[in-house]
């Protein structure tokens, strides 16, 4: 009973202290130094142009016409997913489907095909794999250069400019590997449309 009364407020005074080291002292650390040295990151790289917010870096938005850029495939679900007013929420997610099913097979095919007349220009080259397949979490808002070209053609006359135009807003917009050897070059979909509209 006595090593009880001795070890129990010991235990809870303990606690008392990590709580407060852990929960508060090295949150507030943790959140003002994110704020501090990486306050665009931390705030969801939102993209903002004379007050005005246009949507995250990070986060992928569904282009489909002619004068914008195409990113990945989105599987858009907004009869689900609602807020409180019942105002339909853009909700994406991988697709579950095998490579080697018939229902994914015919879903490449509907997309290649939909790609191939979107671009005539290109109709004899390969399409690159990221414009027919949805990325893995449903929402990556870069594409590979390779599709980036792609779509040099039709932006071009879309937005009645020339290609090296086209091409001079995409390198603007790429990332190039890290130290020029870690991960791959992409270009941000996103960026690339407000550029073409004239925002960025």
């Amino acid at each position: 009973m006595n090593s009880i009364k001795q070890t129990l407020p010991r235990a809870v005074l303990l606690l008392l202290l990590c709580t407060v080291v852990c929960g508060v002292l090295y949150t507030g650390v943790v959140t003002a130094a994110a704020q501090i040295f990486f306050k665009d990151t931390a705030n969801g790289s939102i993209i903002e142009v004379n007050g005005k917010k246009y949507g995250s870096e990070l986060l992928a938005q569904e282009y489909t016409d002619e004068a914008h850029m195409w990113g990945r495939i989105m599987n858009l679900d907004t009869a689900t997913f609602k807020d409180e007013n019942g105002t339909p929420l853009l909700y994406a997610a991988p697709s579950n489907l095998s490579p080697a099913s018939e229902e994914y097979k015919a879903l490449i095919a509907e997309r290649t095909e939909k790609t191939r007349n979107a671009n005539p220009d290109m109709k004899d080259a390969p399409i690159p794999v990221d414009l027919v397949t949805v990325s893995g979490s449903g929402l990556d808002p870069h594409i590979s250069p390779a599709a980036a070209s792609y779509q040099v053609a039709r932006l071009a006359k879309a937005n009645d400019m020339t290609e090296k135009e086209i091409n001079d807003i995409i390198s603007k917009c790429t990332t190039k590997k890290l130290l020029g050897v870690f991960g791959e070059e992409t270009v941000n979909v996103l960026k690339v449309n407000l550029m073409l509209d004239g925002i960025l």
